[in-house]
């Protein structure tokens, strides 16, 4: 038995909303987006590690799962414990890189001082075998995607996650502290995955089957866009130099709980001593994707095709930029807000700033990847998201100050209205930020914050 850091899993369908497994939450909350899981008898290990554990199996009423890709279990066990289990894939090869990541993190985090400003549900015990990990349900928790979908994910949530990211990039190893004592798998050291450079030449043929129009449609964006892929090649290099941390390398709203007022950070599968301009850059790559999506739907999702279509025709290009504008001046204080938690708790280096800004631009890329797997056609409000993801990527240090990472958190200044063309968006209409979006329709597209990773793996 060994350790690990939790949430999500291959969702089957969807069950009622409105409580967690364990507890209801109050009457007037939110619903709380649950699925059915995959069957135990399909999963003996799980149970299997949950009795080892003393815990008890899962009683089957009630049970529930996260989304997610990978399977996981949420629920009650016969001895009345809360739990929540998920299982990792494991390499071709048989090896459990993900399972190693997961327990190198918790043999780093297991130093934390009480009170850190770094929470994660407790871990009660792995597997590795297997690939399973057992935790404990936090009740009534809500993700980080279905909180930022309901627009509370507010600046104090936001200082939160930069000060729990801060933590996160102090963390010393077992290694560092005793080379004889370290616990668990060594932190992982190689480079991480993305974005994928082979890619940025050609898309391998063994994956084509795996993906959908879309998404080959949106690598086409990439790959024909010779200034974007010079960029992601000088970003690569500065990371290369860049000082190195414990990173999380798959930060998203969705890895993020809230529970009871207090924001847990969780799925340790990609931890590794990496670019800390990784995890900076995603959480505020996530926000504009969240952005861009904000300015054909400022109301919140379509309800049917037929609003959705009305929400894009009926823009103009006016209507474009002056919603932009209103969507980046009610995010930007988010992105500052972390910001300054993040300081507060970690001196960056002068530079990485800028190179955050160019990991947001390969975030929003990375997103609209994902968000193309179950379209047949590139979405126009993705093709807006690469527009800003170019935008970034192209200049970084024109945009460290725009979006408030440049020293302590102040009162913003104008957003600047800059004509920037994106070859791969036509008729783009001039929005905030120097960021191109195309004045076309907004077809039904699901929330950016349900979207899984864009990650070839």
């Amino acid at each position: 038995m060994t350790t690990t850091t939790s949430t999500t899993a291959a969702p089957t369908e969807a069950v009622a909303t409105g409580s967690t497994v364990a507890t209801a939450s109050a009457a007037d909350a939110p619903a709380l987006i649950r699925f059915r899981p995959t069957g135990l008898d399909t999963a003996p290990e799980v149970n299997a590690l949950l009795e080892r554990l003393g815990l008890g199996a899962f009683a089957p009423d009630g049970l529930t799962a996260f989304g997610g890709r990978n399977d996981n279990w949420a629920g009650t066990t016969t001895l009345g414990r809360q739990v929540f289990v998920k299982t990792v894939a494991r390499a071709p090869d048989g090896s459990r890189p993900e399972i190693d990541r997961a327990l190198a993190f918790e043999a780093s985090a297991a130093r934390r001082p009480a009170g850190s400003p770094l929470r994660t549900p407790e871990h009660l015990g792995t597997d590795r075998e297997s690939a399973v990990s057992a935790f404990r349900l936090l009740p009534g928790s809500r993700s980080g995607s279905e909180v930022a979908l309901d627009g509370a994910f507010d600046e104090t949530l936001c200082r939160e996650a930069g000060r729990a990211v801060a933590t996160l990039h102090t963390l010393g190893t077992a290694v560092d502290e005793d080379p004889d004592a370290a616990r668990g798998p060594a932190l992982d050291t190689t480079e991480a995955p993305l974005p994928p450079m082979r890619w940025l030449r050609a898309f391998p043929w063994s994956e084509v089957q795996d993906r959908s129009m879309a998404q080959i449609a949106a690598w086409k964006l990439v790959q024909d866009d010779t200034e974007v892929v010079a960029a992601l090649h000088r970003l690569r290099e500065r990371e290369r130099t860049a000082p190195r941390t414990p990173a999380h390398c798959d930060l998203r709203f969705d890895q993020f709980l809230v529970h009871d007022g207090q924001l847990y950070l969780c799925d340790w599968e990609e931890f590794r001593l990496a670019d800390p301009a990784r995890d900076v850059g995603a959480f505020v790559g996530e926000w504009l994707f969240q952005a861009t999506y904000s300015v054909f739907a400022p109301t919140g999702e379509p309800t049917s095709a037929k609003d959705a279509v009305a929400l894009g025709f009926d823009l103009s290009h006016e209507e474009i930029v002056e919603r932009g504008a209103a969507v980046l001046r009610h995010h930007i204080p988010r992105i500052a807000a972390f910001w300054q938690g993040y300081t507060e708790c970690r001196a960056p280096d002068p530079e990485l700033a800028e190179r955050a800004v160019g990991f947001a631009g390969w975030h929003l890329y990375d997103r609209l990847i994902a968000t193309a797997q179950a379209h047949a056609v590139l979405n126009p409000v993705a093709r807006a998201a690469a527009g800003i993801g170019r935008t970034l990527l192209l200049n970084p240090a024109g945009a460290v100050a725009t979006l408030r990472l440049a020293g302590p958190a102040t009162t913003p200044a104008a957003v600047p209205v800059v004509a920037v063309p994106h070859p791969a968006v036509p008729s783009a209409a001039v929005t905030p930020a120097g960021v191109s979006h195309p004045a076309v329709p907004h077809h039904a597209q699901p929330h950016p914050a349900d979207a899984p990773s864009g990650s070839p793996r």
